[in-house]
């Protein structure tokens, strides 16, 4: 019983000791690469492991790009994977562009990918064009009328302008202002109805696509809808401010008109009071006149006399006919 018990850990040990070796030592993956071509040494692929570089990814890479005739360099892939890159990724994209007789260079294609881009997506969209569909947008032409259209914009990855190049939101908002000014620019929104692709052919010839990652290829007036009558809205909103406006200047002459009136009234009153005042001192200084014998009684009864003709020709004068007769 002793002894197989030892025979058993002798084995474990062994197989262990096995697993460890071929893991460091990855003969399977050697004689893969050996078969499809590719010439590396055992002793790198033990040193990958070391480098903290996966062997399968690098010599997978190696096999396919020499499969399609692509020439890799081992020590340019484990930098780059080295770097945070996505070497399959970037593989696919060099065997992808060889076959379509692109100009992809190794060292573009990992700027690409250590840029936040899918080198592989850029390649593809390269061949196939991409269409992109913008939100809608509103503009007014000069008649006041307001249209509301949709586009859509067919592009091509420019694989130059990958790195460092603006991206879909900026096409769009490019295409967008494009849109609003050549409607605002036109002096009636049925001419723009009859033609729309007047507004293409003004959009796509302003180069929109400069400092982009991408090549506008078309843009097409998907739809055009009416919307409001804004130059109508506009000067009723007009109207509306004048009449406040000529409501408020009225309220304010009003309001100095009655100022004036309360003005004059206190005037008015202060005068009535200065006349009472002295006729309070007509009497006083009639009195003094008689002590000072400056007025006589004769004096005194002609005036009284000439107070009752002056009150009868009052009175007549304000009689109507009808009391006179």
């Amino acid at each position: 019983m002793a002894g197989t018990g030892i025979y058993i850990v002798i084995i474990v040990v062994v197989l262990i000791f096995l697993w460890i070796i071929f893991y460091f030592i990855p003969v399977g993956l050697w004689f893969r690469a050996l078969v499809s071509g590719v010439r590396i040494s055992l002793l790198q692929l033990v040193f990958m492991r070391w480098r903290k570089v996966p062997p399968s990814i690098i010599v997978n890479a190696m096999i396919e790009g020499t499969k399609a005739g692509v020439h890799l360099v081992r020590d340019d892939l484990e930098a780059h994977y080295l770097a945070g890159g996505h070497v399959q990724q970037v593989v696919h994209a060099l065997v992808s562009a060889a076959k379509a007789n692109m100009d992809l260079s190794f060292r573009m294609a990992t700027a690409i990918d250590l840029a936040g881009r899918d080198v592989l997506d850029a390649v593809q969209m390269s061949v196939v064009p991409k269409i992109i569909d913008t939100p809608s947008v509103t503009a007014v032409a000069k008649d006041g009328i307001q249209l509301i259209a949709k586009a859509r914009v067919t592009v091509r990855a420019n694989i130059q302008q990958l790195v460092g190049g603006a991206g879909e939101e900026t096409v769009l908002a490019r295409v967008g202002e494009g849109i609003v000014s050549s409607i605002g620019s036109s002096h009636s929104h049925k001419a723009v109805l009859e033609n729309p692709d007047s507004i293409s052919k003004t959009v796509l010839g302003k180069g929109l696509d400069s400092g982009t990652a991408f090549e506008i290829l078309s843009i097409d007036i998907a739809d055009i809808d009416i919307g409001k009558n804004i130059g109508a809205v506009l000067q009723m909103d007009q109207a509306n401010a004048d009449k406040n406006i000529a409501q408020a200047k009225a309220e304010e002459r009003r309001a100095m008109a009655v100022a004036l009136e309360q003005e004059m009234k206190a005037k008015a009153q202060e005068a009535r009071a200065k006349v009472i005042e002295a006729e309070v001192q007509v009497p006083l200084a009639m009195a003094d006149a008689f002590r000072a014998g400056n007025l006589g009684i004769m004096d005194y009864l002609k005036m009284k006399n000439i107070e009752s003709d002056t009150s009868m020709r009052d009175s007549i004068s304000k009689s109507g006919p009808e009391d006179k007769k």
